[in-house]
């Protein structure tokens, strides 16, 4: 029979939404009580009885236990913490966002999105990553895409290749000396699905921010996955991010949808540093002629919507794929990211 703490492990990766912790730290489950039929009750206390999350707060909470072996039915109901227990929550104003391990010191948080896949944010992160690593600085990858990592098989790293420690997760560390940590790096092959449903997902992403020991770093890159839901919300909600690169293409329908993702930023206060359209454009190996296959550029004009001065263009290049394939992303040489290494580094 499954026990509460194993119910109490599970719904430690469902997460207030607006407070951006988990229910169980901020002790909103009680009363739990698992049947010898496998059915679970509980209540939930909400900070306010109209909390407009609670129906999110609901089914995340029942998807999550659930998901656990034996269990039948989960029925929730809801109660209101009181006023004692809200100062606690709240007792500087605002919600306390969840502590590095004691060992770690970040200095600057980096998010790398777009809203839309396909675009290279994974690739765009990597060369980010290099380039401040060869000024000197000391970098690591937060890969947040769980459902769909790349950052492992661009730095050629294999897969199963994290480890523990009694400090925390240890992360894998590329050629240049860039921790990387990525849910590729925890399953036996690159190639397994990773069949998880939003707490879960929210649930890892904050262990690999939490409890992974990154020592001190100068720069943290967040490799998000497309869309405004569950992992990019649980990064700005929960880590301290500085500022936002936004990654595009030329196309209109790219750029549009990075503007959802941009109205989600301005929403949660998040500043864009840059804007990066990717595939901007290539240049012919035999006349050198620049040729804009994905059509005209549109990176000023997203760059004028998003509120940033900082815009770029780079361009398809075959070698990039090349060395991106092949795990040697480490040895690209390119100058395209140097205004975007600039503002993030004042």
């Amino acid at each position: 029979m499954i026990t509460n703490e194993e119910i109490l492990d599970a719904l430690k990766k469902v997460f207030d939404p607006e407070l951006g912790r988990s229910i169980v730290e901020l002790r909103m489950v009680r009363d739990l009580h698992v049947s010898e039929g496998g059915a679970v009750t509980f209540t939930l206390a909400l900070t306010i009885p109209g909390c407009p999350m609670k129906a999110q707060m609901e089914r995340d909470a029942r998807m999550a236990v659930m998901a656990l072996p034996g269990i039948t039915d989960v029925k929730v109901t809801f109660g209101t913490m009181t006023e004692d227990e809200k100062k606690v929550i709240f007792a500087n104003g605002k919600p306390e966002l969840p502590k590095l391990n004691k060992f770690n010191q970040v200095q600057k948080v980096i998010a790398v999105l777009s809203g839309k896949g396909g675009v290279g944010k994974s690739s765009v992160t990597a060369m980010l990553a290099c380039d401040l690593a060869r000024s000197g600085k000391k970098v690591g990858i937060l890969d947040a895409d769980i459902t769909g990592p790349s950052i492992p098989r661009l730095f050629g790293l294999p897969p199963g290749g994290l480890r523990g420690s009694d400090q925390g997760i240890l992360p894998a560390v590329t050629s240049l000396g860039i921790k990387v940590v990525s849910i590729n790096l925890m399953i036996p092959s690159e190639d397994a699905a990773v069949i998880w449903r939003g707490p879960m997902i929210s649930g890892t992403i904050q262990q690999f921010w939490r409890d992974v020991l990154w020592g001190k770093l100068d720069y943290l890159l967040i490799d998000l996955p497309p869309g405004t839901s569950d992992a990019a919300l649980t990064v700005m909600q929960t880590i301290p991010v500085n500022g936002v690169v936004l990654v595009s293409t030329p196309q209109e329908l790219a750029g549009m949808v990075v503007r959802k993702a941009d109205s989600m930023l301005k929403q949660l206060k998040m500043p864009v540093v840059a804007v990066v359209e990717n595939m901007s454009y290539f240049i012919c190996p035999d006349c050198r002629k620049q040729h804009e296959i994905y059509g005209l550029s549109h990176v000023e004009a997203l760059a004028k919507a998003v509120e940033t001065e900082v815009s770029v263009r780079l361009p398809i290049d075959p070698k990039l794929a090349s060395l991106a394939d092949t795990g040697m992303i480490e040895s690209y040489q390119h100058t395209g990211l140097q205004q975007v290494i600039s503002v993030i580094t004042t």
